[in-house]
């Protein structure tokens, strides 16, 4: 199982709803404002951004990374609070 962070800017129309049942449905805990964490198996960092840009936007911004050490300051959440 890999730990995966998903950063997005949403621009102009902020349509947050749809992206955020898609994380709820991933199980993915809040990090910071704009940058959430999951788990995920058997696929890797450019086809869960294709799945993601699904859930926004054309003109907003989405990364994806797939992390192996992370350390955080002042966070609402981290990877530890991950079912």
């Amino acid at each position: 199982m890999a730990l995966f962070f998903l950063e997005y800017d949403l621009r102009k129309q902020r349509s947050y709803q749809p992206l955020y049942d898609e994380l709820a449905r991933f199980k993915a805990v809040r990090i910071l404002e704009s940058m959430w964490c999951f788990n995920r198996s058997g696929i890797k960092s450019a086809g869960l951004r294709d799945h993601f840009k699904g859930f926004i936007d054309g003109d907003d911004g989405l990364m994806i990374s797939e992390i192996t050490d992370w350390a955080s300051r002042h966070a609402q959440g981290t990877p530890n609070d991950l079912e």
